[in-house]
């Protein structure tokens, strides 16, 4: 696994880029760069489900492992859904089942520090590559205006 770290300088509220990154309405505007129409569904509780998907109702499974709004949410990849179908234990998801995606938010007076790290499979390194630094322009954009 490689470990990934991409991080921006966001000139608002940390409140404010926590809401842009996790609302439903502005979700998809940041991570369409990963799937297009991509949505999350969550519970909220930590040991609880959440789902990444993309427009087809297909993505990954997770659970929150840690959660200190509005400074970190870190989310533990645990399997896949295909089809309606959850996968938690196919030799594909052993590959990267436990995985974590660890966003860190610090605020320094008016700018806030926008940090993600996780770890994944080399043959996906350019996709979230692109992904995080397009998505988290518009993140910025989003946040810092309005």
């Amino acid at each position: 696994m490689e470990i990934l770290v991409y991080e921006v300088e966001i000139n608002a509220p940390i409140e404010k880029v926590w809401n842009v990154l996790w609302n439903s309405e502005t979700y998809n505007a940041w991570t369409k760069f990963f799937a297009p129409d991509s949505s999350m569904r969550t519970d909220w509780k930590i040991g609880g489900k959440t789902y990444f998907l993309d427009g087809e109702g297909n993505g990954m499974v997770s659970t929150i492992e840690e959660m200190n709004k509005p400074e970190v949410l870190i989310f533990k990849h645990v399997g896949m859904i295909k089809e309606g179908k959850e996968d938690l234990e196919s030799e594909e998801v052993k590959g990267w089942s436990g995985s974590l995606e660890k966003y860190f938010l610090s605020q320094n007076g008016n700018t806030t520090t926008l940090k993600v790290e996780l770890a994944t499979l080399p043959e996906y390194i350019g996709m979230l590559k692109s992904g995080f630094i397009q998505g988290f322009e518009v993140v910025k954009h989003i946040a810092e205006g309005s």
